[in-house]
């Protein structure tokens, strides 16, 4: 089992805008294959209770401040 990392606290990936200098800001397309655990109430509400990303492909990173595609470049996470 993997868990579904915070994305806002622990990035995989860092992206850096060759045109712009951009760190910061960027349209990211992606495919994701999960497995979640779904808890429904006796009333029928949901709350998804935990998700596992199972595969994950990125298609497309677009500069949101410039938005060129091709121009963006992953950078090492520091």
């Amino acid at each position: 089992m993997v868990p579904v990392p915070d994305v806002t606290t622990t990035p995989a990936v860092r992206y850096r805008c060759t045109s712009c200098g951009n760190l910061t800001r960027f349209d990211v397309t992606a495919s994701r294959r999960t497995r979640s655990f779904h808890h429904y109430t006796v009333g029928g509400e949901l709350t998804v209770e935990r998700t596992e990303v199972l595969a994950e492909e990125v298609e497309r990173v677009e500069c949101s401040w410039c938005g060129p595609p091709g121009v963006v470049e992953t950078v090492p996470v520091a």
